[in-house]
């Protein structure tokens, strides 16, 4: 991964500024949601979304595109509007979040969200998901990575530790994984 220029890195700071606001407006809009979980990895999903994945967003499904998965899916009052931002939803569907007959939960489904790699939401499960994602494309001799975001609380669960071995197993080189440590 190229290393950010000055300008690249104020212009992402200003982005992921831009994104906090939306974050705070989202969670003015559903009356709630986890927000200190949501605004710790908000630099984290700027630069990864604006800078790092390999993604297109008028071809959400492109075999070739990098997977991303938010293990703590409660992070999602974050995760929805760097969605919207980027152009996978609309950004009007953020003024329903988390209420009746939105498409948009506390925790985001693949299913009904464009973008979205993998549900999570039951702590523990995102990364043993990512080790599949990462085989899967070693099988299929595909280049693309998975971008794996662990809460420091989930860490406590013996799945993650059991996919942690089973990365190191199989050396998955095309597996990343990031650990935000709020304390929570």
């Amino acid at each position: 991964m190229a290393n950010l220029s000055k300008a690249e890195w104020l212009a992402l700071e200003k982005k992921a500024l831009e994104l906090r606001k939306l974050c705070v407006q989202t969670t003015v809009w559903a009356g709630s949601g986890h927000f200190g979980g949501g605004m710790s990895v908000m630099d984290l999903l700027t630069v990864l979304y604006h800078k790092y994945l390999n993604i297109k967003v008028d071809e959400p499904k492109w075999d070739d595109r990098d997977r991303f998965i938010l293990s703590k899916g409660h992070a999602a009052i974050a995760y929805a509007p760097v969605l919207c931002d980027k152009g996978f939803n609309d950004v009007e569907m953020l003024k329903s979040f988390n209420l009746s007959g939105s498409k948009m939960g506390m925790h985001l489904d693949s299913n009904k969200v464009v973008g979205v790699d993998a549900s999570t939401g039951s702590l523990g499960h995102g990364l043993s998901i990512g080790v599949g994602t990462a085989l899967a494309a070693r099988l299929l001799k595909k280049d693309y990575k998975t971008f794996v975001v662990l809460g420091d609380g989930e860490l406590d669960e013996g799945s993650n530790w059991e996919a942690a071995m089973s990365a190191a197993h199989f050396k998955l080189t095309n597996l990343i994984t990031f650990v935000d440590r709020n304390h929570n």
